[in-house]
């Protein structure tokens, strides 16, 4: 029994070791950790419980079968984060560069298939150099498998790319498909085909950085919803964005114990909207003001800066947040914008996470670039993630909602629960001075009538009262007591059944 033992013991410690310790070293060497480090960074102290850690690959061609390391690239398992279960894979960078063998795909279906079965969020980290090509079709074949649980478990469970190394080719649709990709800065790059291949093909000269960097992805792309400095930050980070998010698309929303008071006024917020009506202020003020201590994850924070998307927590339970901010480009709404606010919109919903939307919107962007780019779609997948979301939906206008906009940003025509607005709201079909123009075009030459029928219009329209006179708004609130009412608001809707007619799938405006 003691050899036993001893064998047991060995093949362990072999396995632990990866490709051997010149390549630990060489991976430390390029500020990464190797991936059982970054396991035990990301999990609970000893949670952490490994699958297959001694599957090797079956290639015999190309003299494969002459070089086996046990675990084949890849470290699969489970632990807890904060005490609760997630399933997670770690791409070893250190045995055959990560690269993908149809017996490391193998132990990732395994455990892709394990989160959804037992309905807990999967965390995939990325370190590794494509497909094996010593393996050929097989490892293609292995991708394809992934990609499949992937779709199966969307809308299931979350799932969380992070990518802390090199993703290359098919690697990169696997991250693609899950609901949140993370990478580390000047470590990490996503790209289909290198700059090797872009040289040969385009004739354009570029970095693997400028190709498919952290910079180019979380600014330019929109594939990343977020970049950090380093290997240890980013998964401190991961282990605060699992703890806001439920376990499934069935199980309840977390819940922690909440100090802080929701009855309080904030008289700050009495200020927050300038007297001069195209003065800018910073949205994210409101928003940390709202959530619990302040706390708020950021999603996509560097790109189109001019809407505002993340978690936060309201009486201890996770909420989402989506908000136009008027220091970028007034708050209008664009394609980009569109795009990542109804992305976020649909994962909100997928998994019954209440949805907050503060609107200070003067319209959509205008101009041949934003129209000859399909503003219009883009546009409409926004209206149509907020028409189809079924989970609680709470508004509060705090100036302008202008034209079409204002019907998209969550309005009670799209079956809002709560429409708040602000005194300082204008809701109107355009702002004061344009909409004079089309009324009154005849007196466009008389600056005097002009000014006196804007003035007119102003106080008709731009206010929050007539839309709140017909319903569309259900009451207009002082500013200091927007927590309370959003607090409240969502106490009442935690109940809230509402079923939209069955369908195999929607067929959103892709």
């Amino acid at each position: 029994m003691k050899d036993v033992l001893k064998e047991l013991e060995r093949r362990r410690d072999m396995a632990r070791m990866g490709g051997g310790q010149a390549r630990i070293d060489a991976q430390h060497k390029k500020g990464k950790l190797t991936a059982r480090e970054r396991i035990d960074v990301f999990l609970d102290e000893g949670s952490f419980e490994e699958f297959d850690m001694y599957v090797e690959h079956r290639s015999t061609d190309f003299g494969m079968e002459k070089t086996k390391i046990a675990g084949d690239g890849v470290v699969t398992g489970w632990g807890t984060v904060n005490g609760r279960p997630v399933y997670l894979f770690a791409k070893d960078f250190t045995v055959f560069g990560g690269s993908l063998s149809e017996a490391h795909a193998e132990k990732v279906v395994k455990v892709q298939e394990m989160a959804l079965r037992n309905r807990a969020p999967i965390v995939g980290l990325y370190d590794a150099g494509g497909a094996r090509i010593q393996e050929g079709v097989a490892a293609l074949g292995g991708y394809a498998e992934i990609f499949q649980r992937n779709v199966l478990a969307s809308g299931v469970i979350p799932q969380i790319s992070v990518i802390m190394g090199p993703c290359a080719g098919g690697d990169v649709y696997s991250p693609a498909m899950t609901d949140f990709i993370f990478m580390v800065r000047d470590t990490s790059y996503m790209f289909v085909t290198g700059p090797d291949v872009v040289k040969t093909v385009t004739n354009e000269t570029v970095t693997a950085e400028s190709l498919g960097g952290a910079s180019v992805h979380t600014t330019k792309s929109s594939i990343a919803d977020g970049a950090y400095d380093n290997d240890v930050e980013a998964l401190l980070q991961m282990r605060r964005l699992v703890d806001l998010l439920p376990a499934s698309n069935t199980a309840e929303i977390p819940e922690i114990e909440c100090y802080q008071s929701v009855t309080d006024h904030d008289l700050s917020l009495d200020r927050l909207i300038p007297d001069n009506a195209n003065k800018p202020y910073d949205i994210k003020e409101l928003i940390l003001k709202i959530a619990d201590e302040g706390d708020f994850f950021e999603i996509q924070q560097s790109f189109a800066k001019n809407i505002v998307t993340g978690f936060g927590r309201v009486e201890g339970r996770t909420v989402g947040f989506v908000a136009n901010q008027p220091m970028v480009l007034a708050g209008v709404l664009d394609s980009d914008a569109s795009r990542k606010a109804a992305r976020f919109v649909r994962f909100c919903d997928c998994f019954s996470i209440p949805i907050v939307t503060f609107v200070d919107v003067p319209g959509f962007l205008p101009g041949t670039a934003q129209e000859y780019g399909g503003l219009i779609k883009h546009g409409a997948k926004l209206l149509f993630a907020y028409a189809e979301a079924t989970v609680p939906k709470i508004t509060v206008i705090t100036r302008k909602a202008y034209g079409g906009a204002y019907d998209v940003m969550a309005s009670k025509h799209l079956r809002g629960d709560m429409n708040y607005a602000w005194p300082t709201a204008q809701i109107a079909v355009m702002g004061a001075r344009g909409a004079v123009e089309i009324i009154y075009r005849k007196d466009i030459g008389d600056a005097e009538k002009i000014a006196a029928h804007t003035k007119a219009y102003e106080d008709r329209f731009l206010s929050p009262f007539v839309a709140a006179e017909r319903g569309y708004v259900d009451e207009v609130i002082m500013p200091h007591s927007t927590r309370r009412r959003i607090a409240r608001a969502l106490r009442m809707l935690r109940n809230k059944d509402m079923p939209n007619p069955w369908k195999k799938h929607d067929n959103i405006p892709l």
